[in-house]
C-alpha cells in the first residue's frame, strides 16, 4: 500500500470504485462487463480477471494494484556452462580465507570462458551472483566464525541466575596500558588481567594482574582473592580506609569459556575438592560470558585514560607514543584498578537500575547468612597449583633436576615402594618450595631444597638456564651447574647498563621474592569451610598474593 506510486494507487482505486459493487452480485450478467470495460478502457476478459482478483483477494483497494514486471531480473540469461565456470571459480577462488576481490575473481573467470570458447559474463553478473549467496555463509568462509558471528542470531538464552555467588564468570585479557618496572621506570610491556563477576549483582569478587600469560596459577590467584576477605589485601595496597570491599565468598559455580587454562587438571580437581561446580559456555557462543566481557571492555575504556594507553587498536593510538608515556607500575596499576573497582560498585548499573554493592547487600540479606568464605588461602591456593607426580626416593623428591627434601619425609621412605607415587604442587613463580600430599590425604606438607643455599627461582628462569646449558653440550644437566647458570643470568641482566625490556619485564617478575612473608608451617591441611567470623580471619599471605 505504501510502495506503489501515486498513478498505481489512483488507478487502483477508479478500478476498484467500479468493480466493488459488482463483485457482491451473482451472476454478473455480460452486459454488466462490457459495460465496465467501455467505462475503464478494458477487454471483457482483463474485467472478468480483476472481479476474480478481487472476489479472492481481501476485498481491498491492493487487491486491484497492476503488477510492475521486474523486466527478466532475478532470472539467468547465461549458458549454462558460463553459470557452472562462474558457481565454481566462487566456491574455490572467493569463498576462502585469502579473501580474493571480485575484480580479481572475474579476471579468472573471463580466462576460464576464453579458453574454453564461451561468452564472457559481465563483472556485475559476477558481484550479482556473490551478493545471492547467505551473507553469514560468505563471512564464515572468508573470516571464520567470528567473522560470521554478527549475521547471526544469538539465539537460546542464557541459564537464568537468581542468587548471588550462584554464578561467576572469569576470564582474561591484555590490559591495553604499557606499565614501567619498579627500578628504572622504563617500560616492560603490557601485563595481563584476569577478573571475576557475580553474574546475580554484578559485583567484580576479586581480579589479579601478572607479566605472565593466563594459566590455572592466574586462575588459582583469582579465586583465592574472590573467596577470601580482601582486608588485608587492601591494607598492602594502602588503600584499607578508602575502599570498602565487602564481596566474598565461594562460587557455587564457575562459568568459563573453552580456554586451555579452563580445563586443566589443576583446576578442575582443585574446584571438585571445594564443591565449586565448572561449566563452559557452548561453543561459538560468546554472548553466553557477555557479562565478564562486560566489565572487561569497561575496564579497558577506563585504562585508556591512563598514561602509556595502548587504545584498543593502533588506529585509535595513532601517533600518540604509548612507551614514551608510561608511566605506571605493576603495583601503582593494580592500586588504581582497586579505586577504580570501588567507584563501579557505587555506580548504577545501567541493566540493573541499582548499584552492585546495593545489589549485594540484598542477595547477602535474602541469603540470612554470610556467604562461605576460605579461612587457609595458602591451603586453597595449593589447590589450584599444576600437579606433578613423583616417587619418593632415598634423597628426597627431584623435579626437572632440583632436589627437594624435608624431615617429615622421613617417615615415608621406609614404605616409599607401597605408597606409589606422590601428588606434588608447584608454583612456577617460586621453585623453593614444592607442596606434596601426604599418603593419606589429610593435607599438604611443604618441602623445601634440599641444598637450602639455592636462590628462588621461577620456573621460566629455570627453564632458560637448562636450555643454555644443554645448548653447552651439556645432555645430563646437574643441578649445581644448574643454579650456577641462573645466578650467573641474573648479574649478567643487574650489572646491565641499558636493560632490554625483556631483561627488566624478567626483573619485575623475581621481584616479589624480596617481599617473602614469613615461611609457613610444614603441614598445610585443607581450609575450613564454616562461615567466616570477623575474628578469626585469616590474613592474606603476601608471598603468593602480590606481585
Amino acid at each position: 500500500m505504501l510502495t506503489a506510486s501515486g498513478e498505481r494507487w489512483a488507478r487502483a482505486e477508479a478500478r476498484f470504485a467500479v468493480l466493488a459493487p459488482m463483485s457482491e452480485t451473482h451472476p454478473v450478467r455480460l452486459e454488466m462487463i462490457d459495460d465496465v470495460g467501455q467505462q475503464l478502457g478494458l477487454s471483457r476478459r482483463h474485467v472478468y480477471s480483476l472481479l476474480a482478483r478481487l472476489r479472492n483477494g481481501a476485498g481491498t483497494v491492493t487487491d486491484l494494484l497492476t503488477h510492475v514486471s521486474p523486466g527478466g531480473r532475478g532470472s539467468g540469461r547465461l549458458p549454462a556452462e558460463v553459470e557452472e565456470i562462474i558457481g565454481d571459480h566462487i566456491a574455490r577462488y572467493f569463498l576462502h580465507r585469502q579473501k580474493l576481490s571480485v575484480a580479481a575473481l572475474h579476471r579468472r573467470i573471463a580466462l576460464a570462458c576464453h579458453r574454453a570458447g564461451l561468452p564472457v559474463p559481465a563483472r556485475n553478473t559476477v558481484n550479482a551472483r556473490i551478493t545471492a549467496l547467505h551473507p553469514a555463509s560468505v563471512a564464515r568462509s572468508r573470516g571464520g566464525p567470528d567473522a560470521a558471528r554478527p549475521r547471526q542470531s544469538a539465539g537460546d538464552v542464557p541459564p537464568p541466575v537468581t542468587g548471588i555467588l550462584d554464578q561467576v564468570q572469569i576470564d582474561h585479557t591484555v590490559v591495553d596500558v604499557m606499565i614501567v618496572d619498579e627500578y628504572e621506570r622504563q617500560p616492560i610491556g603490557r601485563p595481563y588481567l584476569t577478573i571475576a563477576i557475580d553474574v546475580c549483582s554484578r559485583s567484580v569478587l576479586g581480579f589479579v594482574v601478572t607479566l605472565e600469560p593466563p594459566s590455572a596459577v592466574s586462575v588459582g590467584l583469582c579465586l583465592g582473592r574472590v573467596c577470601s576477605e580482601k582486608q588485608t589485601w587492601l591494607e598492602a595496597c594502602e588503600l584499607a580506609e578508602q575502599v570498602q570491599w565487602p564481596m566474598a565468598g565461594k562460587p557455587k559455580q564457575l562459568y568459563l569459556d573453552n580456554a586451555a587454562e579452563f580445563k586443566g587438571e589443576a583446576l578442575r580437581r582443585g574446584c571438585a575438592q571445594h564443591a565449586i561446580a565448572l561449566e563452559y559456555r557452548p561453543p561459538g557462543r560468546p554472548h553466553y560470558g557477555g557479562i565478564v566481557e562486560r566489565i572487561i571492555g569497561t575496564a579497558m575504556t577506563a585504562v585508556h585514560e591512563l598514561p602509556g594507553t595502548t587504545f584498543s587498536n593502533p588506529a585509535d593510538r595513532g601517533s600518540y607514543d604509548s612507551d614514551k608515556h608510561a608511566a605506571l607500575t605493576l603495583r601503582e596499576l593494580e592500586r588504581w584498578l582497586v579505586l577504580a573497582v570501588s567507584s563501579y560498585h557505587g555506580a548504577v548499573h545501567s541493566g540493573l537500575g541499582r548499584t552492585p554493592a546495593a545489589m549485594w547487600d540484598s542477595g547477602v540479606a535474602a541469603d540470612g547468612r554470610a556467604p562461605l568464605t576460605v579461612l587457609g588461602e595458602t591451603a586453597f591456593l595449593v589447590d589450584f597449583l599444576p600437579v606433578i607426580r613423583r616417587r619418593l626416593t632415598r634423597t628426597g623428591f627431584v623435579l626437572d633436576h632440583v632436589h627437594y627434601f624435608s624431615n617429615t619425609l622421613k617417615p615415608w621412605i621406609a614404605r616409599r615402594e607401597q605408597l606409589g607415587r606422590f601428588i606434588i604442587r608447584r608454583d612456577p613463580r617460586d621453585l623453593s618450595r614444592i607442596w606434596v600430599l601426604e599418603p593419606d590425604g589429610v593435607g599438604y606438607v611443604e618441602v623445601p631444597y634440599r641444598t637450602m643455599s639455592h636462590p628462588a627461582v621461577t620456573l621460566w628462569e629455570h627453564r632458560a638456564a637448562t636450555t643454555r646449558l644443554r645448548e653447552q653440550g651439556q645432555s645430563n644437566v646437574d643441578e649445581s651447574a644448574l643454579f650456577a647458570t641462573i645466578e650467573q643470568m641474573r648479574e649478567i641482566a643487574d650489572r646491565s647498563q641499558k636493560a632490554t625490556r625483556r631483561a627488566r619485564r624478567n626483573r619485575a617478575r623475581r621481584a616479589h621474592f624480596t617481599d617473602t612473608a614469613d615461611v609457613p608451617g610444614p603441614v598445610v591441611h585443607p581450609p575450613d569451610n564454616r562461615p567466616m567470623d570477623g575474628a578469626n580471619v585469616v590474613p592474606v599471605f603476601s608471598d603468593i598474593e602480590e606481585w
